[in-house]
């Protein structure tokens, strides 16, 4: 089975800046990290390649810094990386960066697809579920468990607020998995000095891709989200506390709902 896992490289930290006339990220300066859930992503398509011997290729899409993200994974044990990397991809929303992603992975062949849920530094949980509708493949999201049943078959289980689904697909497919799937290994000793001096992390440019993707779906002209704000979190005012009995509780409840506009 080739399974290939989308990671993406995002900043460490949850002091975001912003720069206040583009509304982007402000990154220098800011270490960065694989996505956490891509993290439990890539140990799902390890423990697969332990118990039955799977090909395990981490890729992502970003700057040629991203290659730091995909030596860690490679460290971790998978045997190969790829960087899609090329300006005309600059400026991508979820719908391009989906289309161009879904491209690079029709180029290399797959069985089985994983990402993590979402990213810490979009929360949009969109590019895993797009990717399987560019492809036309099955798809199941918020896994928190996968095993491996007869010849391509596996069952997942999907996580809701309250309780669980048990989903059986055939791959090809594409899984999202959840932080809670697992614990990710740490990197070997022999697998950092593997990592670095003796696997090569592979580039895709649009050059390799123009047969996958058309020129429009990619980049800033090929998306169509456009941010209208963008702001940090903001640090809500304390609360007030009310001591006093059920009845004048409800009271108070109301009062404020009906000043908010709710009632």
């Amino acid at each position: 089975m080739k399974i290939i896992v989308c990671i993406k490289q995002v900043p460490d930290t949850n002091e975001v800046r912003l720069d206040p006339k583009t509304g982007t990220l402000i990154r220098d300066g800011v270490p960065s990290i694989i996505n956490p859930d891509d993290m439990c992503g890539i140990e799902a398509a390890l423990q697969l390649k332990d118990q039955y011997g799977c090909h395990v290729t981490a890729i992502t899409m970003g700057p040629p810094q991203a290659d730091v993200a995909l030596r860690e994974a490679l460290a971790m044990g998978c045997d190969e990386a790829y960087l899609v990397s090329d300006r005309a991809f600059g400026g991508a929303d979820t719908w391009a960066t989906s289309s161009t992603l879904a491209a690079a992975i029709k180029k290399l062949g797959y069985d089985l697809i994983i990402t993590g849920r979402q990213a810490i530094d979009g929360d949009t949980a969109q590019v895993g579920p797009q990717i399987a509708e560019h492809l036309g493949i099955p798809q199941v999201t918020y896994a928190q468990n996968i095993e491996k049943t007869e010849g391509n078959a596996l069952i997942v289980q999907r996580q809701y607020e309250d309780r669980y689904q048990k989903i059986k697909i055939t791959c090809p497919a594409l899984i999202t998995a959840l932080s809670s799937l697992n614990s990710p290994r740490y990197m070997s000793v022999a697998g950092v000095v593997s990592a670095y001096d003796t696997k090569e992390v592979k580039l895709l440019t649009f050059e390799d891709l123009k047969d996958h993707v058309a020129e429009e779906n990619i980049g800033l002209k090929g998306s169509p989200t456009k941010v209208k704000k963008s702001f940090p979190k903001q640090v809500k005012a304390q609360g007030v506390k009310h001591e006093v009995d059920e009845d004048e509780a409800v009271e108070i409840i109301v009062k404020k709902l009906k000043e908010h506009f709710v009632l």
